[in-house]
């Protein structure tokens, strides 16, 4: 049975990632949170000692929330062959092209951090990141497995950074000029195109990544 208090604090973390990803941030008010929750302040300074702290968390699920899925299936990955991997690597990372919901308002908020950076955001990517760029690099190790630590890290920054660009940019994508059709169709093309272009770039590499 679900306690009040869990009730409670799911209730303000709803209102928060929504106001957070129509406004940043800056632009959202305790007040407002607590108006869109029907909490009051106390509640918000109990469950996650302020506006800090309710961001921090926010963040938190945004992010876990992108990239849950690509750690959870590393192993899966491992047994696959780098190329077959590296396809269902950016097939998942491209998945929230097509959400509606949640994982729209993450990538808004992720959005708002792009153009507002906060201390915030930036501790918490030192704590959460690790796991992710860990499934990137050994996928791009498979590709140089010569490549030191230097290049690894860069390789595998740039190959996320495929997949980013699009996220990020989903929604001006679809609208004119460009009017991408992000359906499951185009998701998929847009899978397999990157993956062929990924895998010329990293093969471009030599022996020692450089």
């Amino acid at each position: 049975m679900t306690r009040p208090s869990e009730v409670t604090r799911d209730r303000i973390m709803k209102a928060a990632e929504r106001l957070f990803a129509e406004r940043g941030y800056d632009g959202t008010s305790i007040r407002a949170i607590v108006a869109k929750a029907r909490v009051n302040q106390a509640a918000i300074n109990y469950h996650f000692d302020g506006k800090e702290g309710l961001y921090r968390e926010v963040l938190r699920a945004a992010f876990r929330g992108m990239t849950e899925d690509q750690v959870s299936h590393a192993q899966d990955m491992k047994t696959m062959s780098r190329e077959d991997a590296l396809g269902e690597f950016i097939r998942r990372q491209l998945r929230p092209l097509m959400a509606r919901d949640e994982s729209s308002r993450h990538m808004r908020i992720f959005n708002w951090e792009t153009v507002r950076p906060t201390p915030v955001f930036r501790s918490l990517v030192a704590e959460e990141a690790a796991p992710f760029m860990g499934v990137a690099a050994d996928l791009v190790r498979r590709f140089m497995p010569d490549a030191d630590r230097r290049t690894l890290t860069v390789a595998s920054i740039w190959l996320i950074g495929q997949c980013g660009v699009f996220l990020r940019n989903r929604d001006r994508l679809s609208e004119p000029p460009i009017g991408l059709n992000l359906d499951d169709a185009m998701v998929e093309w847009l899978a397999k195109a990157i993956s062929r272009w990924v895998v010329a770039g990293l093969g471009g590499f030599g022996p020692r990544g450089v």
